[in-house]
């Protein structure tokens, strides 16, 4: 179809949400980009960062399995995961190996690459920034946490979000957003996948100055724990506006009518749902929907 090769689409975000998103978009091939978050401090990830430092490569590792079409050793190689006792108990052997790999480049991007064609994949997968930060919040009692466990962990409401410390995006990213027919925001965790990489400011005002593109907020289908769970939905996108330097989101693609929503943002419903798994996005509804919204 000639949609495909004729439009850009670039979803943001990290673990799952995004992953489901990409996968969604794969007839998009090269066309298609994910740009993932970093900041991950928890599981096999967090341990590998605490050993050596570096970027979080959970929600890449994550967004790649997503996209592998056919399974292949190579492919079961990438998910297998640790079992025992000892220190590799829990750890991802994908997330090993892109640290691996990392640790052999000159940048994290050409780790991501040489994985991506290891794995027969085409979609583009860009960190949101190639320097290791962690996510830092300021509750409204005056406390700051940092990590990203400790922020989906918080009992008072939020006040800021930051990253400690500030690095710059990757420009590829930058210029996937400026190039970009449709910007994706979600589904995902709100402060901890979507959030962390339009706190860089390059990519909110990158996204800010396409004017162009169809800026489009993805609903979840469940409820978050946490303070992200204890926002509202317009809060929610006034923080996102805020980020992308007041450029509001085009659409807000939803499962069902929200209530919450007030007529001043442009809502579309849509069954968005798995037919086995009513917490999960159906990969082939994602697509229609964008697709409908390109067309």
């Amino acid at each position: 179809m000639d949609i495909y090769k004729n439009n850009k689409v670039v979803a943001v975000g990290g673990g799952h949400g995004l992953g489901r998103i990409l996968a969604a978009l794969r007839d998009f091939k090269e066309n298609a980009t994910g740009i993932v978050t970093t900041t991950d401090n928890g599981g096999s990830t967090g341990r590998i960062r605490f050993c050596q430092g570096g970027i979080a490569w959970g929600d890449t590792r994550n967004c790649l399995n997503q996209l592998i079409t056919e399974p292949t050793i190579s492919s079961m190689l990438f998910e297998y995961r640790f079992r025992g006792a000892g220190e590799l108990d829990g750890h991802n052997l994908g997330n090993l190996i892109l640290a691996a790999v990392d640790n052999l480049s000159i940048r994290p991007l050409e780790a991501i690459n040489l994985v991506r064609e290891f794995l027969r994949i085409k979609t583009k997968i860009l960190p949101m920034s190639e320097h290791p930060s962690d996510l830092r919040a300021l509750s409204t009692g005056g406390k700051w946490v940092k990590g990203e466990t400790s922020v989906d962990e918080m009992e008072d409401e939020l006040l800021r979000l930051d990253l400690d410390p500030e690095v710059p995006a990757i420009n590829e990213a930058i210029t996937a957003l400026k190039e970009a027919d449709a910007i994706i925001l979600g589904p995902g965790s709100f402060l901890t996948s979507i959030m962390p990489p339009l706190l860089l400011p390059e990519l909110g005002k990158a996204i800010k100055s396409n004017t162009k593109a169809k800026v489009i907020f993805i609903e979840n289908l469940s409820p978050e724990f946490g303070p992200a769970g204890r926002m509202g939905i317009e809060q929610k996108l006034d923080w996102i506006t805020r980020a992308c330097q007041n450029r509001r989101p085009d659409v807000i693609l939803g499962n069902q009518p929200n209530p919450e929503l007030s007529e001043q943002w442009n809502t579309v419903t849509r069954d968005l749902a798995s037919y086995t798994r009513g917490w999960r996005h159906d990969r082939d509804k994602l697509r229609d929907a964008i697709l409908e919204q390109l067309q």
